[in-house]
């Protein structure tokens, strides 16, 4: 058993890490040849300013006086320059965000996972195309663009970390540290005759990142008067930061200035998801080489922001996030990012026709080297009568293509150009997409052999343990033939060598020669296979398609309930009216009625909203204090039980009551602090981080019986479950552990009702793992039953009080009570610690459940739900 566990573990793991390989490739390339407009550029400097957080209608909209947030940036808009909305990519995130608009690629999640600060791959940019890049900011952003550039001509200028501090008395410091620092800088400059000459050269870059507006929208949310202060402030700093420019530089007109956010923010004051509050910023952009302000009678945008920001007679152009990084390579005549998949903007472009044909022909051209490498590296990499090109554009078409522009351009017919480049751009991108995939559909197959193969095993294997179905079939005496080993050898062989030709990663071999070892083991079972066919004839055929519409329909239900949580509740509806449909109702009626209750009021809990909504300290505190009920409940049960209640029992229960407590006063201290922008309490963050330590340990102190477990199972986590929640989520975990005690109950009695004799009666029952399940009985039919309830608790346990975009996109103040200095990965992984919670309850309900058949399915419909959990990872990223 021990062996098939290990074997299980490394095949999901397998499992489980084929989803980044197959879905979460990097989709760059190397080896291009940099492409540069050919043309003197209009600017010679540029200026990025990246307002962090910053949602477009918050910037564009007016107060409730009618006046603008930003009044130097709405004047720019209206006298100075062009303006639009930037449309970004999931993960709204700030690296991501960031790589896209100076790099000009959308950054695969993997990437995003191995690391804010460096850089797992390398990449071009726009800094590192320039001759100088100075930028001031956060340590989080500036070093991946300094680290990824060649040579030593990107400066950075950061804080400290610890001043990104959610709970912070005022986040707008941030912002104006990044204000000041410049303004020492070009007086440094004016002093400095080395460093003058340098600033006053081509083809220079100036970044700054301002984070003050992303920090205090998740510390009190976009809605605030913080937030839209913040506004404020950048404003008034971009205004004498671009009067220092002027002033330095005379006014000498060859100063391009840009405006943007890596990312917007959702009500609640979060990012990371798809929401439009979150994928729709602000671009604004003026100076050298932009277009004046276009007066307009109609716009091509039906939304109702034009009239809401009352910008409607100003031309709105609409831009992709990539897009910008072309837009500023043109703008400063360096070469476009070289991984950059962004189309020139040419209506932002104030020059000649000839500039935007030329512009738009070196971003095709680049583009299209990019096409180039990744058809012939998959070229290669593949066998000539397996390799199917992109047949849109064939190496002839590109020819083509390239001469009829260059034609074009000859006949000054500019806007022809643009068109046609547009079109080869469009196909590129089609192709690059196409290459990059090219191996997704043979890796799925691949493991979804592998994944069946694995489920029909490991069911073959319950079956042939513990059931009647095996015995009898088996040939005593009977020679083992070798031609089964010898085909499934020679396949794996040629599999390996199909691979070895093809200079495949050894990840593929992985997926690829994973399933020849296991339908090996499953056609070594041909026997049980055989008995289990002819058991299945023998079966009414009425009573068997009953039942597989019956588990279709449920199997339906838990794939449903991963895009539409209200599967959960009518699920939970359908389990309530169960009991009644039995002979359970006239056995114990008292425990029916539990379950219906229990499970009704969990259903309540997947309709509530899964972020947005306002935090209730009332309701996390009605929670702790039902917890205190059941621990005085749980004493009172003890003493009246035994009075000689053993010393260390007392003193674990005393100990949980006790961190309950301190959880509750944890919580209310914190949240007032926070108000009072007074930051968090050290000894309360201790207090926190102890008792989340503590509630690994204190169980394993508790006695062994069942109840008593159990119930220090959810004692412990509920201290650590208060303090990372915010609402009505707190008393998720008690409703779901009453209907767990239930259904303990519920099964026990379903035991009873079908004439199985239990070794163990309940109250006995020790919380081992060493049972022997085969001393209970063998299999039956319900148990199909109860591998289903089990494998629906644990989603409704996962998914009852949030979604997979819940997890990307959750309330920072969940955490509060821990850390609110900025740290993605901690968060993020105290947010799944809250969701394991659910889950951890759970597993330990299912001790007593170790009955034949339904352990078997644990394992099967387990690995199917993580499998499909990451699957929809992937599509909400």
């Amino acid at each position: 058993m021990l062996l098939f566990f290990a074997l299980g573990l490394l095949v999901h793991f397998v499992f489980f890490a084929s989803i980044f390989d197959i879905y979460f490739t990097s989709p760059l390339v190397h080896g291009m040849t940099p492409q540069v407009t050919p043309l003197p550029p209009p600017a010679k400097r540029l200026v990025l300013f990246v307002a962090d957080g910053l949602r477009a209608d918050a910037l564009y909209e007016l107060d409730e006086d009618g006046n603008s947030r930003a009044p130097f940036i709405r004047n720019v808009i209206m006298h100075e320059g062009s303006w639009g909305v930037s449309h970004t990519r999931v993960p709204t995130e700030s690296r991501p965000g960031h790589v896209a608009l100076i790099a000009g690629f959308y950054e695969d999640v993997s990437a995003v996972a191995k690391g804010w600060k460096e850089n797992p791959v390398e990449f071009d940019s726009l800094f590192n195309e320039s001759k100088y890049t100075w930028s001031w900011g956060s340590p989080d952003i500036l070093p991946m663009f300094a680290k990824g550039a060649s040579g030593d001509h990107v400066y950075t200028y950061s804080y400290d970390a610890q001043r990104e501090d959610f709970g912070a008395h005022d986040a707008t410091k941030l912002d104006t540290w990044v204000f000041d620092k410049v303004k020492d800088f070009f007086d440094a400059a004016r002093n400095n005759q080395s460093l003058f000459s340098i600033v006053n050269e081509e083809k220079v870059v100036f970044f700054l990142h301002l984070l003050g507006i992303d920090t205090n929208g998740h510390a009190h949310r976009p809605s605030s008067r913080e937030y839209k202060d913040n506004i404020k402030k950048v404003d008034d700093g971009v205004k004498e930061i671009v009067s220092i420019f002027k002033h330095f530089y005379e006014d000498d007109g060859k100063t391009a200035f840009i405006f943007t956010s890596d990312h917007g923010m959702t009500d609640w004051g979060s990012h990371g998801a798809g929401h439009p509050s979150e994928t729709l910023t602000p671009f604004v952009t003026w100076g050298a080489g932009i277009k004046f302000p276009q007066n307009v009678s109609a716009q091509q945008y039906e939304d109702e922001f034009l009239k809401e920001w009352r910008l409607e007679n100003w031309k709105r152009q609409d831009i992709n996030q990539a897009d910008i990084a072309p837009l500023m390579a043109s703008l400063i005549g360096v070469p476009f990012p070289l991984n950059s998949v962004g189309i020139l903007p040419v209506g932002y472009l104030n020059n000649t026709g000839l500039f935007k044909a030329e512009s738009m022909f070196t971003n095709a051209v680049q583009i299209l080297e990019q096409f180039k490498v990744k058809m012939t590296q998959k070229k290669e990499a593949t066998l000539p009568f397996l390799f199917t090109p992109f047949k849109l554009l064939s190496d002839s078409q590109q020819l083509d293509i390239l001469r009829k522009a260059r034609s074009y351009i000859k006949q000054e017919k500019f806007d022809d150009v643009v068109s046609l480049c547009e079109e080869l751009i469009d196909l590129a991108l089609r192709g690059l997409s196409y290459y990059h995939t090219y191996d997704r559909l043979f890796l799925g197959i691949s493991v979804a052999v592998g994944f069946v193969g694995w489920t029909s095993y490991a069911s073959l294997l319950i079956i042939k343990s513990h059931s009647d179905i095996p015995r009898g079939t088996r040939r005593e005496g009977k020679k083992p033939h070798h031609l089964l080993p010898c085909s499934f050898i020679v396949a794996g062989v040629l599999v390996a060598c199909f691979l070895m030709i093809q200079a495949c990663p050894w990840t593929y071999y992985v997926y690829c020669l994973l399933p020849v070892p296991i339908w090996y083991a499953v056609l070594k079972e041909r026997e049980v296979i055989q008995a289990l066919v002819e058991s299945l004839l023998a079966f009414p055929l009425s009573r068997f398609v009953a039942y597989l519409l019956v588990f279709t329909l449920g199997i339906e239900v838990l794939v449903l309930s991963f895009f539409y949580r209200y599967m959960l509740t009518a699920g939970l509806i359908v389990f309530a009216g169960w009991p009644f449909l039995t002979q359970l109702w006239t056995r114990a009626k008292i425990t029916c009625l539990s379950w219906a209750f229990f499970s009704l009021l969990l259903a309540v809990f997947p309709l509530m909203p899964v972020v947005g909504r306002k935090p209730d300290l009332s309701l996390v505190m009605g929670a702790g204090l039902l917890v205190l009920l059941l621990s005085l409940a749980v004493l009172a049960t003890l003493v009246k039980r035994k009075l000689n209640l053993v010393k260390d029992e007392l003193l674990v229960l005393l100990l949980q009551v006790l961190s309950t407590v301190l959880s509750m006063y944890v919580v209310y201290s914190t949240h007032h602090s926070l108000l009072k922008k007074e930051g968090l309490p050290l000894l309360n963050q201790i207090v926190s981080w102890a008792t989340l330590a503590s509630s690994l340990v204190v169980p394993l102190l508790s006695p062994t019986a069942l109840w008593q477990r159990l119930t220090s199972i959810l004692l412990s986590l509920m201290s650590t479950y208060l303090l990372l929640s915010t609402g009505y989520e707190a008393l998720f975990p008690l409703v779901l552990s009453c209907l767990m005690f239930v259904w303990i109950h519920v099964e026990q009695e379903t035991l009873q009702q079908s004439g199985v004799s239990c070794k163990q009666k309940l109250a006995s029952i020790q919380f081992t793992y060493n049972t022997d399940i085969t001393q209970f009985r063998q299999l039956c039919l319900d148990d199909i039953r109860r591998a289903f309830f089990l494998v629906f608790f644990l989603l409704t346990a996962f998914f009852g009080t949030g979604n997979i975009a819940s997890i990307n996109s959750f309330d920072l103040a969940s955490v509060y009570c821990f850390l609110t200095v900025f740290s993605p990965f901690m968060m993020g992984a105290l947010m799944m610690w809250k969701r394991g919670h659910h889950l951890s309850w759970k597993d330990g309900t299912e001790q007593k459940h170790k009955s034949s058949l339904a352990v078997g399915m644990q394992r099967d419909h387990i690995s199917s739900a993580h499998r499909k959990e990451g699957e929809n990872r992937k599509w909400s990223q």
